[in-house]
């Protein structure tokens, strides 16, 4: 396995193949499957605000090929903190210990920026996302409700991780 960071040129037509491979997470969370422009979309995704915001986005790959995503902003919620918007394992590759790892590399890339913090947000209707960024060590700051995500209406926990 290699963690390695994506490319918006590049790396544009392995995300989109990707897609299909965490279809039943887009669909949780905008009530559709990804689209053609959806990995461009990735790419192009940032945190709510003023920003502008610097982002990373960071694939973990083995032999046959995309098997994780993790995009990130820096400089949300707070000047210096980091901010996970997207973290995705392919469905197939679940219960491998893949996230683990690839959560590693991005507190290793958010260290590397000087953040004294990891953020995210995690969807009231994820409770198995919930509990896995609980067992990774982050807990909750508040709850945000009725937040709008394509065609769906979520409440979002933001929960916290000091690095």
């Amino acid at each position: 396995m290699t963690v390695r960071p994506l490319d918006p040129v590049a790396d544009l037509a392995a995300l989109a193949g990707f897609a299909p491979r965490v279809a039943d997470y887009v669909e949780l969370e905008s009530g559709h499957a990804p689209g053609p422009g959806w990995a461009e979309a990735v790419f192009a995704e940032t945190p709510p605000g003023d920003g502008p915001f610097e982002t990373a986005h960071l694939g973990l790959f083995d032999a046959a090929g995309m098997q994780g995503l993790a995009a990130m902003a820096f400089g949300y919620p707070e000047p210096g903190d980091a901010y996970l918007g997207l973290m995705l394992i392919a469905t197939e590759a679940r219960g491998r210990g893949l996230g683990p790892r690839l959560l590693g590399a991005v507190a290793e890339t958010a260290r590397a920026r000087g953040a004294p913090r990891l953020y995210l947000g995690v969807l009231d209707a994820n409770p198995r996302g919930r509990a896995f960024w609980e067992r990774q060590g982050f807990r909750h700051v508040l709850t945000r409700t009725g937040l709008a995500f394509g065609d769906r209406r979520h409440d979002v926990h933001r929960m916290v991780l000091p690095l």
